[in-house]
């Protein structure tokens, strides 16, 4: 009797494997048969899931951002208040700063690798762009989707600044500082 395979689980697992592996090596150094030799699978298997390196690395990040809303997203639907909605994902991203600096070093050398024009041509990463701000809006309860661009630009400068200095920032001071801000803007 042929095995039964859930496709679908499989490539997020074989996914789920392939972020420490881009992370740790780097998005232009990896090939897909150091990919496959490091997943324990064959580089046909791997083909036969993804098209190509950059397809597996497209899925990676949509996979990624699926988990991390699946994560936060309960936290985020008890909190009452704008501020603390913020607040919650402010202490999130600080629990899991490791893996948020992992992802946004990848994403910087992925858009290195690609060039702006290529990056800007690719409807896939377009597309998840624009349903993960209205997706975060909604989760916040902000209507404008530049708040949301905004949010998401301070906490990458903030995880950024801890780089050089992990003492500069309290994720939690910040997230404070900026429900207030936000709160009084969205009051005028």
């Amino acid at each position: 009797m042929p095995k039964i395979v859930d496709r679908d689980l499989y490539r997020k697992e074989l996914l789920a494997k392939c972020f420490d592996l881009f992370a740790s090596k780097g998005y232009a150094s990896i090939t897909m048969r150091e990919i496959a030799q490091k997943l324990g699978v064959s580089t046909g298997t791997l083909y036969h899931y993804f098209p190509n390196k950059e397809a597996m690395f497209v899925q990676l990040v949509e996979e990624r951002y699926r988990q991390t809303i699946a994560s936060i997203a309960p936290d985020i639907e008890k909190a009452q208040t704008l501020a603390e909605r913020i607040d919650v994902v402010f202490n999130f991203v600080g629990k899991n700063e490791n893996y948020f600096l992992k992802q946004l070093l990848l994403d910087i050398e992925f858009y290195q690798q690609q060039g702006r024009e290529k990056l800007q041509q690719n409807k896939a990463l377009q597309q998840l762009t624009e349903v993960a701000l209205t997706e975060v809006a909604k989760l916040l309860g902000i209507e404008d989707p530049k708040l949301v661009i905004y949010i998401s630009a301070l906490i990458d400068g903030l995880i950024l600044a801890r780089l050089y200095n992990d003492e500069i920032v309290s994720w939690s001071e910040q997230g404070a500082m900026l429900g207030k801000m936000i709160t009084a803007y969205l009051e005028q």
